[in-house]
């Protein structure tokens, strides 16, 4: 076993235990399910649906909502992670500060520029969000979010197979691309 596949094996399994405790006592809207579900949900998603194995990438989508729902910060991500990690992270944060819709114009302009791996993130969080949603009402939102998703992440041959994914879930739910 060489040593960067050690380390990146580290990284990942200390990414799974960080957003565990950050996360710990948060619930999906459901009000049932451990919102952590979440993120493993997403990393799981990135690995098996879309067949990616970049540890940014996996990382990334077990920390994508730390900042914006946690009160870990950049810092705490870059130090703990690195700053490749904390970018992408921070790419898929929502400027709370922001109005509504000056918040959501923003956050997809920043997905749009972010690194690739971000971008995967961004299209298997939405993957789930479509997945996991309860209502037909809560599906049409994730699906509007989801064609975003699609716009955000361009025409980036890395990226091509998940957008793909994502427009059969999307087409399979309503018809909606």
């Amino acid at each position: 076993m060489t040593r960067q596949l050690f380390d990146d094996r580290f990284l990942w399994q200390k990414a799974v235990s960080f957003v565990a405790r950050q996360h710990h006592g948060q619930l999906r809207k459901d009000g049932r399910t451990p919102y952590v579900a979440h993120p493993f949900r997403v990393a799981l998603t990135v690995r098996h649906v879309f067949g990616e194995d970049d540890i940014v990438a996996l990382c990334t989508a077990l920390l994508h909502d730390v900042i914006e729902d946690t009160t870990t910060d950049f810092d705490d991500l870059a130090s703990e992670f690195g700053t490749d990690i904390a970018e992408a992270v921070a790419c898929l944060t929502k400027d709370k500060r922001l109005p509504e819709k000056e918040r959501e114009d923003t956050f997809y302009q920043a997905i749009g520029r972010g690194s690739w791996q971000a971008r995967l993130v961004k299209l298997a969080d939405t993957f789930d969000n479509i997945s996991d949603s309860a209502t037909a009402e809560m599906r049409a939102k994730a699906a509007a979010k989801g064609r975003l998703a699609i716009t955000a992440a361009g025409e980036d041959p890395r990226l091509a197979g998940a957008v793909a994914i994502l427009r059969q879930l999307l087409d399979e739910n309503n018809g909606v691309r």
